[in-house]
């Protein structure tokens, strides 16, 4: 462990995920990232994440439904929901992250993220 704060990156696309792991990296977390939502299930028993970044559209288990188990296993951590959907039809989370995603967006988010 690095004693870096961990988050959760819930993402299928390679792209966004890289970008949303460079992202993270520079803000100061170490980041864990799944490329559908019973990836990250599996790996809830071995993770602890503080902060988590869940796509919508994602192939299986849709990502409203990971949203969910998010906050169910992590009560504490702070969820942002990022998609390409209008944010209308976000379900319930700390923070809103519509793609493009841009550095600046992401760095006002972790401002609020209790480290």
């Amino acid at each position: 462990m690095t004693g870096r704060p961990l988050a959760l990156v819930v993402e299928d696309a390679p792209d966004q995920a890289a970008l949303l792991r460079r992202y993270l990296d520079r803000e100061g977390f170490d980041v864990f990232v799944a490329r559908d939502a019973e990836s990250a299930i599996a790996a809830f028993p071995d993770i602890d994440p503080i902060l988590a970044v869940l796509d919508l559209l994602l192939p299986g288990i849709s990502g409203q439904e990971c949203a969910r188990l998010v906050q169910e296993h992590f009560p504490d951590c702070f969820l942002v929901i990022s998609s390409v959907l209008d944010a209308a039809d976000y379900p319930p989370a700390d923070a809103a992250l519509p793609k493009p995603i841009t550095g600046a967006d992401l760095h006002a988010i972790v401002e609020r993220v209790q480290r």
